[in-house]
């Protein structure tokens, strides 16, 4: 799935979404190799800036094959890279993909992951014409269970076991959302 040619930027309030390009590295470094951010992840913190080149070239690869449509989330006062969220592993039979994101701690609290998804999830349900998102993450990772609740995401089952990182054995929540359901919240609001 690829961004549409004319669509640059997926703007919510404070912060936009575009396309990861090589000069975002060093700030895709500094939020991959927090300790703090990875915590959760399935894949251990970076250690060396070419780890995140070579995460911006996947991602290149990316955009030209359509598997997987990474965006970077950029403050729009100031233009900085603040994270960046994703979908991947679409199913267009089924109209449906998985959702993921990280955002750099120095920016939790202030609101702007809960934009920049809503922004994602509107264009995925709008413009892509998915009819389900999923999402799977660490069941210890609150703060994550919480952005996903607040966009009407719903728990749906529990993988016992299912990621070893750094030795560490951890569980996957699996959250879903269905375009109707987001829809029908949206016209409530």
């Amino acid at each position: 799935m690829t961004l549409p040619d004319d669509v640059d930027t997926l703007d919510a309030a404070r912060v936009y979404l575009r396309r990861i390009t090589p000069e975002d590295a060093p700030a895709l470094f500094g939020i991959f190799s927090d300790p703090q951010v990875m915590r959760y992840w399935s894949r251990p913190a970076m250690t060396a800036v070419a780890e995140a080149e070579k995460l911006v070239g996947d991602i290149l690869t990316d955009y030209a094959s359509g598997d997987a449509l990474p965006l970077g989330i950029v403050r729009a006062s100031d233009d900085v890279l603040l994270g960046n969220c994703t979908l991947f592993h679409f199913h267009p039979a089924s109209r449906r993909a998985e959702i993921g994101y990280a955002l750099a701690c120095a920016f939790w609290g202030h609101g702007y992951m809960h934009e920049a998804l809503q922004t994602l999830v509107a264009f995925a349900f709008g413009r892509l014409d998915l009819n389900r998102l999923e999402a799977d993450i660490d069941p210890r990772n609150a703060a994550s269970g919480r952005a996903l609740d607040r966009l009407g995401f719903v728990a749906e089952g529990l993988l016992r076991q299912r990621w070893i990182v750094n030795g560490e054995v951890s569980d996957s929540r699996l959250y879903g959302l269905l375009r109707n359901d987001w829809r029908r919240a949206a016209e409530e609001d």
